[in-house]
């Protein structure tokens, strides 16, 4: 998975957006070719959809969505298409397929789909959206800064409205209201219709849980095998549901303390209190005293993605080092050379599925609370957001995750995640009710499935997917070594 850190339902949908009938009344041919050059690769064909922009009119205006595949090599073994989706918002999924084969994903999930990756609508080669972000708009990426004060807050809150403003008066304004999860899950469903495909499989990843809750809600009829790996509630990713940035910090961050305490050639510590210690030091000094291109803000984002991975703690342990003594940073790896649109599209996403509230008082208010609460990175994770000033209001009601339908969802979450913490799969397994089963795995990152190195866990998901198979209760995998 690429680790861009964007560092990321049952009402009844009005009758006019019921999916349905329209996902499968007119599917298209899909006429498989070369991928563009940035995701090419060996196996890996693509194509491009149209889908409507609106639902609600669906002859009206139409955008493209971009799809790509690797074909199962084994016919007598494929059962039908494991579509996917690396999370987000925001995040371009062409190449998805391959990553997944390049973390390891078994030959027999391999022969039993086709596996099928797609840039969702607004996203990289699908009809992409901007917010026209500038330079520094684009290094602070999408979760706000850490702030000390009220005032901090309400300065923070200009910023906001300044991205709201620039996304509403960009060329791609007119899709504003339609960028959202709910239309997602449903051009997922001219995908599946597309492929001649009665049913389609799932495995989602982060915010690519919420995109695959709300599509087996929507369309019961048409889910097959679903995986929600790392994730988020079922209220998807709305002012609540950024705020819990905090709680997966504070549960991630004894990881790092103690692998740093570990490893003494760090200098930061040779207790996991001590490290803890040392994290609220440099956050203090670089609030008063910053070096160049990192003030406190920027380290306590920088640590929170680092958290990310375990093969990035050594990484956040000689930043740490280097900012503690004054040595030149260390390269930073795995940035996106032009952000602009991972941006873009997860503000369009989250700030277009929920109502956030609009007063700023309402965000100083949170921002005291879970600075406490969290003293970590709660005053960042509760900071305000451009969906405060957003210029529309949602064009449909939440689509809210519930009991009613087949149970087929796997739901795969470790007990330590800094960026969806286990308190979100807690609330979607309760919200799914008997449709559903949870995998525990008692380690820390973001990503189970292929992207950890629990077996317990691993093994579970590659025979629900292959066999249909769970357990018939809850699974909790213990800790392994490394």
């Amino acid at each position: 998975m690429r680790r861009t850190v964007l560092v990321a339902v049952t009402v009844t949908v009005a009758a006019a957006v019921v999916p349905g009938v329209s996902a499968a009344a007119t599917p298209s041919t899909v006429r498989w070719g070369p991928c563009p050059a940035d995701v090419a690769a060996p196996g890996l064909e693509c194509s491009t959809l149209e889908v409507p922009l609106d639902y609600r009119n669906p002859d009206g205006r139409k955008i493209e969505i971009a799809v790509s595949r690797l074909a199962s090599k084994n016919p007598s073994q494929r059962r039908g298409v494991l579509l996917t989706n690396q999370g987000g918002p925001g995040g371009a999924g062409l190449h998805f397929p391959v990553d997944l084969v390049a973390f390891g994903l078994p030959q027999s999930v391999r022969d039993s789909y086709d596996v099928i990756g797609f840039d969702p609508r607004g996203v990289g080669h699908s009809t992409p959206v901007t917010c026209d972000l500038t330079p520094q708009q684009k290094m602070r990426g999408n979760i706000p800064p850490y702030a000390n004060t009220a005032a901090e807050v309400a300065k923070w809150a200009e910023q906001a409205k300044a991205v709201a403003r620039q996304c509403a008066t960009s060329k791609t304004a007119w899709m504003l209201p339609h960028i959202t999860t709910a239309n997602t899950a449903r051009d997922m469903d001219r995908i599946r219709a597309a492929l001649g495909e009665p049913k389609l499989s799932y495995d989602g990843y982060s915010y690519g849980t919420y995109l695959g809750a709300v599509y087996t809600t929507l369309f019961p009829q048409h889910s097959d095998r679903i995986v929600l790996d790392s994730n988020v509630g079922p209220d998807g990713w709305d002012a609540a549901g950024g705020r819990l940035f905090a709680r997966g910090f504070q549960d991630r961050f004894p990881d790092f303390a103690k692998f740093a305490a570990a490893h003494p050639e760090y200098g930061l510590g040779s207790t996991s209190e001590q490290v803890t210690a040392k994290y609220f030091e440099l956050a203090a000094r670089l609030d008063r005293t910053p070096v160049p291109g990192v003030d406190g803000a920027l380290f306590r984002l920088g640590t929170f993605g680092y958290l990310y991975g375990d093969a990035q703690l050594p990484k956040l342990a000689e930043l740490w080092r280097a900012l503690d003594t004054n040595q030149p940073l260390p390269p930073l790896e795995g940035l996106t050379p032009d952000p602009d649109n991972a941006i873009s599209s997860n503000r369009y996403v989250i700030c277009g599925d929920s109502r956030w509230p609009r007063s700023v008082q309402t965000y100083q208010h949170n921002v005291a609370v879970d600075r406490v609460r969290y003293p970590m990175f709660g005053a960042a994770a509760a900071n305000i957001q451009p969906c405060a000033f957003w210029p529309s209001d949602p064009v449909e009601p939440k689509v809210r995750i519930g009991d009613q339908g087949p149970s087929d969802v796997l739901i795969v979450q470790n007990l330590r995640d800094p960026g969806t913490p286990l308190v979100g799969a807690q609330q979607l397994r309760q919200a799914f009710g008997e449709r559903a089963r949870m995998v525990t795995a008692d380690q820390g990152g973001h990503g189970v499935y292929l992207l950890g190195k629990n077996k317990c866990a691993n093994n579970a998901v590659t025979r629900f997917l292959t066999t249909g198979q769970r357990s018939a209760n809850d699974l909790a995998c213990a800790a392994e070594p490394n």
